[in-house]
């Protein structure tokens, strides 16, 4: 669960967030991302904040359902013709629902030990053949950023082997660098894996 500080620091500065730019590599997964989706897709966006990859997915012909913790996020995905609601992702609870989820920098906000068990409930989520789409800051331990906002940092082996043990298949790995809310140049990965 994301907690209170990390919600209020986005609640703070949405507007500043909703404007800022993804990097190249963050670009081309998405792409990619859905290139790999079956004709009319649904997909689940976990942490869709203002929904501006899931109205990238919807452009491309998929049915997108988009949760997001920060409330003022949600309104902003859902003028940008997203499918919208106030959640995160213990209220996924869906079973074999998904052609593939997208949770692009979410779950790095929930502590490390609970993160296993996030990824086998997303997992559980997708129908078979399903994809799934994890971005995370590559890094040890866990903190607060400059603006108060928690974070798990993984290894990009580590993260692989979470997916492997939730039963799905990593298939692609990007890492990259990109500056952030904080203003931090930060390393990160972006993983596919499929059901």
């Amino acid at each position: 669960m994301t907690d209170a500080e990390t919600l209020a620091a986005y609640a703070r500065d949405a507007a500043r967030y909703s404007a800022m730019p993804m990097s190249d590599q963050q670009t081309q997964a998405l792409a990619d991302f859905i290139d790999r989706l079956p004709r009319g897709a649904y997909v689940l966006d976990v942490g869709c904040g203002p929904g501006l990859q899931a109205a990238a997915m919807i452009r491309a012909g998929h049915r997108v359902t988009g949760i997001d913790p920060t409330r003022d996020f949600v309104t902003e995905a859902l003028h940008n013709g997203v499918d919208a609601r106030l959640g995160s992702v213990e209220d996924v609870m869906a079973v074999a629902e998904y052609d593939a989820v997208h949770a692009s920098f979410s779950l790095l906000h929930c502590p490390r030990a609970d993160i296993p068990g996030h990824i086998a409930r997303l997992a559980r989520a997708l129908r078979p053949g399903g994809v799934l789409f994890l971005g995370m800051k590559l890094g040890t331990g866990e903190g607060r950023d400059a603006l108060g906002r928690f974070y798990t940092y993984v290894s990009e082996i580590e993260l692989a082997g979470w997916i492997k043990a939730a039963g799905l298949t990593p298939e692609r790995s990007v890492t990259g660098t990109g500056k952030g809310l904080a203003g931090t140049e930060d390393p990160y990965v972006l993983m596919t894996a499929h059901a």
